[in-house]
């Protein structure tokens, strides 16, 4: 346990952007199961969960909590997968 008034802000600080990227993957990983499940049922809205998925993508990326390069591999990986359900 830290001892210096400095050292002691940090771990507070360090908790709370800790909560706020596990969030964030949280509700990015449920979107991409959304819409993975929605590529194998061939389901009809699987383009509106498709848009839902690249906002959520893009938003992690925006705050930091993943790499703007994986950001754009996963978007690359998802619009691969609608396309190849709609062929």
């Amino acid at each position: 346990m830290p001892n210096i008034k400095s050292a002691k802000k940090r771990v507070k600080v360090i908790a709370t952007k800790t909560l706020r990227n596990k969030m964030i993957k949280s509700a990015l990983k449920t979107d991409l199961k959304k819409f993975d499940a929605a590529v194998v049922a061939s389901d009809a809205n699987a383009k509106e969960l498709y848009t839902n998925a690249v906002s959520a993508v893009d938003k992690a990326a925006l705050k930091g909590t993943i790499h703007k390069n994986k950001a754009n591999r996963v978007k690359a990986q998802l619009a691969k997968k609608l396309n190849s359900q709609a062929e």
